[in-house]
């Protein structure tokens, strides 16, 4: 069982350690998620690198677009990895983006447009690991997707675990997951978070209502505890500074 984090750099610590555990574990598709909607990746991702030092220049990284990628370069000039990017509408090209030598994958915020890419790319990339961080490949929001469309991203999205998440629900609830524990829901009670729950898959928006409800204090006549600073009034603050 693990603890709510109070910073996004205790997150993405937390996550870091969540993926070693998974690599190990010899899980190749993971996915780590901070849902915070101020949220910027790159920053993040620059957090989170730290976990592929061992890797140097075998690890290989892409980005949704050419202009992210470029960014990324500019930024990270001293890096001894190569940053791509993933490179929607030249499937031709997808084949030499993946080299015999490279031995771990970074896609950083890849969304539901690049699915058929990403997942030729992960074809050529086979068993080797691939690390997803804050993807969007399951965004109900994109317009004129088919049923087709659906089918494969939902086929491809099932073969990667879920190994780091973190989401509050609203000021006073949150869902979380790191790997290799459960799911876990916590709900903000007399001033502190606590864990009303654990399940073994990802619930859905029904099944947290419900854990939600039961696990409300009953009412009392007592005066309310002192409210203890929020730990996602402090995450949201803390992420907007960052995105200033």
């Amino acid at each position: 069982m693990s603890e709510l984090p109070n910073t996004l750099e205790d997150a993405i610590a937390q996550s870091r350690t969540a993926v070693q555990a998974a690599l190990a574990d010899g899980c190749t598709r993971i996915q780590v998620e901070f849902l915070f909607p101020e949220l910027k990746f790159m920053p993040v991702a620059e957090q989170f690198l730290p976990l592929f030092t061992e890797y140097d220049s075998r690890l290989k990284i892409f980005f949704a677009d050419a202009g992210a990628a470029a960014l990324a370069r500019r930024n990270w000039t001293d890096a001894p990895f190569q940053i791509l990017d993933i490179g929607t509408g030249r499937t031709a090209s997808l084949q030499t983006k993946i080299q015999p030598e490279d031995e771990i994958f970074l896609f950083i915020a890849p969304t539901s447009v690049e699915v058929p890419q990403v997942e030729k790319l992960c074809q050529e990339i086979g068993d080797r690991p691939v690390v997803f961080l804050n993807p969007r490949l399951e965004d109900s929001g994109t317009v004129g997707i088919g049923y087709a469309a659906r089918q494969t991203r939902l086929r491809f999205t099932n073969t990667i675990e879920s190994c780091y998440y973190l989401r509050p629900i609203d000021e006073q609830s949150a869902l979380s997951r790191c790997y290799p524990g459960q799911w876990e829901v916590w709900l903000e009670t007399d001033g502190e978070y606590q864990r009303i729950a654990e399940l073994p898959t990802k619930p859905s928006g029904d099944d947290l209502d419900q854990i939600l409800l039961k696990g409300q204090p009953q009412t009392t006549t007592d005066a309310a505890p002192a409210r203890k600073p929020n730990v996602f009034r402090s995450l949201q603050r803390f992420l907007k500074a960052l995105s200033s």
